[in-house]
């Protein structure tokens, strides 16, 4: 008999959300103590991050095209209600959303892909940045890609939204 896989014993044809993270631009880089994954070598579940390199990391810094983007409290605001407003408009389910200052995590409910869903809320909150005039127009505020796993049972979507809502330390932007 061949051995099954996790998806053989999900039942369910959509998720019942996602979690997604966008971290600010430089904030998180590879080489650094922290760890990190990359597009080759170091993205597969179970398996360790990339290890420290100072190399590397010298290498990411040198090529950042603007300083690390720090969200401040009003900038913070604003990327929470932009998440919400998309939402609104696009008839997503928003379940919890929590802007930090290097990152901010949404745990939403959308019939379409996750990265769909990330992109609209890193274009829709440049946007009201910008016309807030807290974001020069050069400035490149979002790093590339972001984080979107899948949420498929009530539990993974309980325990999301507990991470996103609790489990980020001090006063959230919800």
């Amino acid at each position: 008999m061949a051995k099954r896989d996790y998806i053989d014993f999900q039942s369910r044809t959509q998720p019942l959300g996602y979690l997604i993270t966008i971290r600010t631009y430089g904030t998180w880089l590879h080489g650094e103590d922290r760890g990190s994954v990359d597009r080759r070598h170091y993205n597969r579940y179970g398996q360790p991050d990339m290890p420290p390199n100072k190399r590397v990391l010298g290498d990411e810094q040198d090529e950042l095209r603007n300083p690390p983007v720090i969200l401040d409290h009003a900038q913070r605001g604003i990327v929470g209600s932009a998440i919400q407003e998309v939402c609104e408009q696009r008839k997503y389910q928003l379940h919890a959303v929590n802007a930090r200052s290097n990152h901010v995590h949404s745990v939403v409910t959308a019939s379409c892909k996750p990265e769909h869903v990330m992109n609209s809320f890193k274009s829709f909150a440049t946007r009201k940045l910008r016309a807030a005039g807290l974001l020069s127009s050069d400035i490149k505020p979002w790093a590339r890609h972001g984080s979107t796993p899948y949420l498929w049972t009530e539990e993974d979507l309980e325990r999301a939204i507990d991470y996103v809502l609790n489990g980020q330390g001090d006063e959230p932007f919800r």
